[in-house]
């Protein structure tokens, strides 16, 4: 299946967010909405929605980067449509963006135990890099 990929824009909210939830990538700690709309509101962020030829959304991925390395968040199939090369698309997708940005790495961080995933991402060259993630809440300190 080939989409047509582009930024999304502050009314895919919705169809957006409900994709994440679909694909069980949301997590209670964290309000996709509020993730979608940051995304949208600076020039080292953006949020990529693939469509089928209806307009029907199929896909997602959230790209970031700091200046130096880029990151991958959101990496979305719609349920029904995984297995299909929409996930393969979306990756390339935000690495495209991401080199147009000037930015010459790609990260992402998977949980350990979605061993599938993990498989996927291998199969797109990515490597598994070890290294000690640390993290501290902002919003509760």
């Amino acid at each position: 299946m080939t989409l047509a990929i582009r930024e999304a824009r502050p009314e895919d909210e919705a169809r957006v967010v409900a994709l994440w939830q679909a694909a069980g990538l949301t997590v209670p700690s964290n309000d996709p909405a509020t993730d979608f709309r940051f995304a949208l509101t600076g020039p080292a962020s953006a949020v990529l929605i693939g469509e089928d030829a209806a307009g029907a959304l199929c896909g997602s991925v959230m790209a970031g980067h700091d200046g130096h390395r880029g990151w991958l968040y959101y990496v979305a199939a719609a349920p029904g449509l995984q297995r299909m090369g929409i996930g393969r698309q979306m990756v390339r997708a935000a690495e495209d963006w991401l080199r147009a940005q000037g930015i010459w790495k790609v990260q992402l961080l998977v949980r350990e135990t979605n061993t599938a995933v993990i498989a996927f991402y291998q199969r797109l060259g990515f490597e598994v890099a070890p290294r000690t993630v640390m993290a501290r809440r902002l919003d509760n300190a």
